[in-house]
């Protein structure tokens, strides 16, 4: 499921392309993706001016005046701006007619995507009860450090709570444990105030670095131009069992902690 960087490399290819463009017609091919599509989007979208295209995080904002089409990639979907004529494939179940005589089409070839619609001034319930953004001022060691006291989850659990901070999804919570020097089994809780620190500041340099990057692929990732990311080329732990630890040359070890795959090194994380 594409994660923050994935996100935000398609917020800004998209932007350029849909920011201050007329919405002349709503064109959906199916109900519903993962939920229904609410009327709305089909209602107040067409006749609108796009004011901004916006991430919270793993979700895109399509902000105009009446409210925000509120949009998420889910498994496999992919956001393209094509001109009006392309022909439609079988999974192509959105389009946003723009003035420009182009197309915002989403593709979602398993529907675990989703449209949905957020009124202009309030707060949809998907976003209400999120996290801090992670390159924000509002995320650092400290923050962790008081928000993890008390706690016997595994800190990779913890750092992947969308409630505690968003868009760390697996890959990057890996990665920036193991720049932290920090062992994704232990709690949560018994993790210093310095090495949360440490580790809230990896996320930051993950995370900007992989934006850069263009993300990482795997499995369906491209962005929004066709290209895929690199990110992937460049991973120390993550999809990589077995291997040599790049730093120190321990074979990298594999275990499950908040029901999900983690991979680690014995040696550099404590």
């Amino acid at each position: 499921m594409p994660e923050l960087p994935e996100v935000e490399t398609t917020r800004r290819d998209l932007a350029p392309h849909v920011e201050g463009r007329l919405v002349t017609g709503v064109v959906l091919r199916r109900p519903d993706l993962r939920w229904p599509i609410p009327p709305e989007v089909a209602r107040e979208l067409p006749g609108q001016a796009v004011t901004g295209v916006r991430r919270r995080a793993t979700y895109l904002l399509l902000d105009t005046a009446p409210g925000s089409a509120l949009l998420h990639l889910g498994m496999s979907g992919m956001l393209r701006v094509l001109p009006a004529k392309t022909p439609v494939a079988a999974h192509d179940h959105v389009d946003l007619a723009l003035d420009s005589g182009r197309v915002l089409r989403f593709t979602d070839p398993r529907r675990f995507g989703c449209l949905l619609w957020q009124p202009a001034g309030e707060t949809h319930e998907l976003l209400a009860h999120l996290g801090p953004e992670p390159l924000s001022d509002d995320f650092d060691g400290d923050y962790l450090f008081e928000r993890s006291r008390g706690r016997k989850a595994p800190v990779k659990a913890f750092l992947m709570d969308q409630a505690i901070v968003v868009g760390v999804g697996n890959i990057y919570a890996a990665e920036s444990l193991f720049q932290a020097g920090i062992a994704p089994g232990r709690a949560a809780g018994s993790v210093s105030r310095e090495r949360y620190a440490r580790l809230a500041a990896a996320v930051k340099t993950i995370l900007a670095h992989a934006i850069t990057r263009g993300g990482t692929t795997l499995r369906d990732f491209l962005s929004p131009d066709g290209a895929p990311g690199y990110f992937e080329q460049e991973l120390f732990v993550y999809g990589r069992a077995g291997a040599p630890c790049k730093a120190c040359g321990a074979t990298l070890k594999a275990a499950d902690w908040g029901q999900r795959a983690t991979v680690y090194c014995p040696r550099c994380q404590r």
